[in-house]
């Protein structure tokens, strides 16, 4: 009797301590969870706020030109949507190369490298805003071409000249925010934005409203809000707010050029496909029948050169919660693969995805529980109503997928695979998206809708890609250490 109780008291010791174990266990992984999550939202809530700051500038300029004309607004319009967007891509892309190198750096406690590493994308960049320059100066024969009229092209002209400037700010503008965001001096960012929207939307009114200068007081104002926040930065930057990672400028900026240039090359092709991709739906909206009040529909979606008022991009806003995200998934992964823990970049990557699809679920949810009422806060138009409404499914399906999509971008981002995600892009895009939505669009008659269908198909396969690339494919997990340039 004694050796039987001795024997059960200890199998209750033996599972109170596996019990405590199991406690103990769930305690560290909910703990490690929520030190994740704080790092993950240090970089993404300053990114969210500094993106939709960015986005609202381009609102406040078109509600004030809006108000000037519309061969004026249809002007900044074709140049925003055509150059810029072109532009934009490209400048805006590559600093991504910069934010794998820095991320990775930052992470081997390679400190010095990232203001190396800056200075190398400025000079990489100017070199390519240099041969975007003739793309504005010529814009009148450019946009001849892809068939604007002779009154929007003159204005359109003059508008191009004026966002020249502009341009150029990109080369500073993402470099400067990619550098401080590997660092999480996220918040000199976000105030800085925030003053700038502030400003654009004070000095729109006076120069506009007060002084009526027109399109040249937008413009002036526009120009303000792309140099303030780079004036900021580089003054915190350069009087002490980076002491481990700026040391002044130095000549091996000059030398190994080659890994910033293949990083960011590869950055910017793998995002003006996406950027291109999605223009797409506009262009062939514009032949489809009842253009007009599709467009206004999409308008509410997307962001049409036809529509004369500024109205909500849904997908837009809903996009710089995802590029928020992107940012956070790419810092947290360099920074991981270069302190040279392949298994905590594992662990940030699935919180990253976790918590911006449980977000990118309520748009999608609102989208869907209230379709037929949505277009009447933008147009009193029955017909725009339902053709919204019979979008609405599409659209829907876009936002959860670009709560998922971008963040496997910034995983891309983070360990350096931009050249691989570009093949992706083009595969899964231009040979499987564009062409089912044209087979869609022409073969079965279904109009922007088969379209859009085709090239949510595009996005759909390219989201599979990269889910089974990082996720299920053992070899990749390995090589994310191997080729960190850190971990040699």
């Amino acid at each position: 009797m004694v050796s039987e109780a001795t024997s059960n008291l200890l199998q209750d010791s033996g599972k109170e301590e596996h019990d405590d174990e199991e406690e103990e266990q769930q305690q560290l992984i909910w703990k490690k969870l929520w030190v994740e999550t704080k790092k993950m939202w240090v970089v993404a809530g300053p990114a969210i706020l500094t993106r939709v700051s960015m986005f609202g500038v381009f609102i406040i300029a078109q509600a004030f030109i809006g108000h000037i004309g519309n061969i004026q607004l249809a002007a900044f319009s074709v140049v925003f949507h055509v150059l810029a967007r072109f532009s934009l891509g490209i400048l805006m892309g590559m600093p991504s190369g910069l934010e794998t190198l820095c991320g990775q750096a930052f992470g081997a406690k390679q400190y010095h490298m990232l203001g190396i590493y800056l200075q190398r994308s400025w000079l990489m960049e100017s070199g390519f805003f240099l041969l975007l320059i003739p793309i504005f100066i010529f814009s009148a024969p450019i946009l001849k071409l892809l068939g604007q009229t002779e009154e929007i092209t003159v204005m359109a002209n003059i508008i191009s000249l004026w966002y020249i400037p502009i341009i150029f700010s990109y080369v500073f503008l993402y470099t400067l925010q990619m550098y401080l965001q590997i660092q999480s001096k996220n918040m000199i960012i976000t105030w800085l934005a925030a003053v700038t929207l502030f400003l654009h939307g004070f000095c729109s009114w006076i120069l506009v409203d007060k002084m009526g200068l027109g399109i040249a007081g937008v413009m002036i104002s526009m120009n303000l809000a792309s140099w303030v926040p780079i004036v900021g930065q580089l003054i915190f930057i350069f009087y002490g707010g980076c002491p481990l990672t700026w040391t002044g400028f130095s000549m091996l900026a000059f030398s190994d050029l080659w890994p910033v240039i293949k990083l960011s090359v590869s950055s910017g092709v793998m995002l003006c496909l996406e950027i291109w991709y999605n223009t797409l739906l506009i262009l062939f909206t514009e032949s489809s029948k009842n253009a007009e009040v599709t467009l206004d529909a999409l308008s509410i979606c997307f962001y049409s050169k036809h529509t004369l008022i500024c109205r909500l991009n849904i997908n837009g806003w809903g996009l710089m919660l995802s590029f928020g995200f992107l940012a956070a998934a790419s810092v947290r992964v360099s920074n991981e693969l270069g302190r040279g823990s392949a298994k905590a970049a594992k662990f940030a990557i699935k919180v990253v995805v976790a918590t911006s699809l449980i977000i990118g679920v309520v748009p999608w949810a609102l989208v869907l529980a209230f379709r037929h009422k949505v277009s009447y806060i933008f147009s009193i138009s029955v017909k725009v109503a339902n053709a919204f409404a019979d979008l609405s499914i599409l659209l829907a399906v876009t936002l959860l997928l670009n709560s998922i999509q971008p963040v496997l971008s910034g995983v891309a981002v983070g360990a350096g695979w931009q050249s691989i995600v570009a093949y992706v892009n083009i595969i899964c895009y231009y040979c499987v998206g564009l062409p089912l939505g044209l087979l869609l669009y022409y073969v079965f008659n279904q109009s922007v809708k088969g379209m859009w269908m085709g090239m949510i198909g595009g996005t759909f396969v390219q989201t599979l890609v990269l889910i089974y690339y990082r996720f299920l494919s053992k070899i990749q997990v390995e090589l994310m250490i191997i080729e960190s340039p850190f971990q040699h």
